[in-house]
């Protein structure tokens, strides 16, 4: 099947359109280079400061110069982990000579995650003193005595065999998954991977049936090795979606250069609907009413590694292009991007990852719901987490004190009215909750939802997604019976 995503390809001058075709088992998606969004081009974006007042003032003479990015990274300056062009050559030769670790798929975008900065101000993977701080204490101790949040361990494993090969070696070289040398892990420190303990503390359960679990860590080796990274080049994945990986600076610049004197940002792994729309487009509501005169909307989907059964990332990043172009959300406020960590479904102990990354991004503000980062119980009808202690959690968490938390109102879907609203507790015969299970049975079975529950446009994709499943299915049982 093909699927339709607009994307910018931008060089210095012009804007030019092409399309490619990303091969995924059986489902091909075209991407077309017209923009989902406006004035997100990441061609050379001039920094500036411009003045705002303290919202209780009239304009003065003492008003204030400031950054139109508020919220400072963790720990200070954004790390930048990429070996200069100029060095290159050089670090690859290097990097040559060393004992070399190989990185899964998931490990890499680990690597990506730090290089960027999104685990500011981790430099590399976690020694053992920064392992425990995280696994026991959910955050770092800096230097100067402050903390920084940091709840989930970013640790790279290695077994017996790899361990005695590195031997007494200062540095390795990380090598990807399809045999190219991507990085440098300098000054190691090789220490104990404690499965049980790292599950136990991480997930609160040791359930089987753990999707991150079962595929990262029960397969891992026995040891962790951990040091400073030196990236050999920027990471990229070459599936056609690479122009909406933006960097944290990358999403400074760009809401600098909008004038954003706000920052929401929306952390999701579903498709949109037009309950999620309204969430994200009362907020804007809300803080226009708090007095800010431009808050921006970061949407930003989860592009990691996700459990089987999700819709896939390019399959979402072509519906959130239809909502945008459907006019759900208003692509002038809204800057779409993808945040490439990958998905424990470890909830409130999670949560708190989601929200910390994107202070690192620029963001003041973050939108949080019903059990986020949640899942069902592996082995039992029930959900994993409290559906409220996310929230909760993050209202209470050390190192998110400078991070605005705003609890959304529950949406479902108004029998009476015909669409998305908030839920009213005294008409409560009146709604219906579409759970996204519920959404994604919806789709596959060819069943419509109420009107008013999505866009057309973005309903068609995930229609056209799950007939594309079918047809796979359909093929191998032919292949079989042949």
């Amino acid at each position: 099947m093909s699927l339709t995503i607009k994307l910018h390809h931008v060089n210095s001058t012009t804007t030019q359109a092409h399309t490619t075709k990303i091969k995924k088992s059986n489902y091909t998606t075209k991407f077309h280079s017209k923009p989902i969004y406006h004035s997100n081009l990441l061609t050379p974006i001039v920094q500036f400061e411009r003045k705002i007042q303290p919202l209780s003032q009239k304009s003065s003479k003492n008003s204030l110069m400031v950054k139109s990015s508020l919220i400072e990274p963790d720990g200070g300056a954004l790390v930048n982990l990429f070996v200069p062009e100029s060095q290159r050559e050089l670090k690859f030769s290097e990097a040559e000579a060393m004992a070399k670790v190989k990185l899964t798929k998931i490990d890499l975008e680990w690597v990506h995650v730090i290089s960027e900065g999104w685990a500011n101000p981790l430099k590399g993977f976690m020694r053992e003193d920064e392992y425990l701080q995280s696994l026991h204490f959910n955050c770092l101790r800096m230097k100067d005595g402050s903390l920084v949040n940091m709840s989930l361990p970013i640790v790279l494993a290695i077994d017996d065999e790899v361990k005695e090969k590195i031997g007494g070696s200062e540095s390795v070289a990380l090598v990807g998954p399809n045999g190219d040398l991507v990085a440098i892990l300098k000054s190691i420190e090789i220490y104990k991977h404690n499965k049980e303990e790292r599950i136990a503390r991480t997930w609160g359960t040791t359930a089987p049936g753990l999707p991150y679990v079962e595929e990262v860590i029960t397969p891992a080796g026995n040891w962790l090795i951990g040091g400073d990274l030196e990236v050999l080049k920027p990471i990229k994945y070459n599936d056609g979606l690479d122009h909406y990986r933006l960097s944290p600076q990358q999403l400074r610049n760009e809401f600098d250069k909008r004038e954003a004197d706000a920052v929401f940002a929306f952390q999701l792994r579903n498709p949109v609907h037009n309950g999620h729309a309204l969430l994200m487009n009362d907020t804007r509501r809300r803080l226009l009413e708090m007095g800010y005169k431009n808050p921006i909307l970061l949407l930003h989907p989860l592009g990691g590694f996700t459990k089987a059964d999700d819709v896939p990332l390019d399959v979402r990043m072509e519906q959130h292009s239809k909502v945008l172009e459907d006019g759900v959300l208003d692509p002038e406020t809204t800057i779409v991007a993808i945040f490439p960590s990958p998905m424990h479904y470890a909830g409130p102990t999670e949560v708190q990852w989601h929200a910390k990354a994107r202070i690192n991004a620029g963001a003041n503000f973050y939108i949080v719901g019903r059990d986020p980062a949640g899942m069902g119980h592996p082995t039992e009808k029930r959900d994993l987490y409290d559906p409220d202690h996310g929230k909760k959690v993050l209202s209470m968490a050390p190192g998110l004190e400078k991070l605005n938390i705003l609890p959304f109102r529950v949406a479902a879907y108004d029998t009476v009215e015909k669409k998305m609203a908030f839920f009213d507790p005294s008409r409560a015969k009146d709604f219906l909750f579409i759970s996204g299970t519920k959404m994604r049975t919806y789709a596959r079975t060819g069943e419509n939802p109420p009107d008013g529950f999505m866009c057309p446009g973005g309903w068609e994709v995930l229609v056209k997604y799950y007939e594309s499943l079918q047809a796979e299915v359909s093929m191998q049982k032919q292949t079989v019976t042949a």
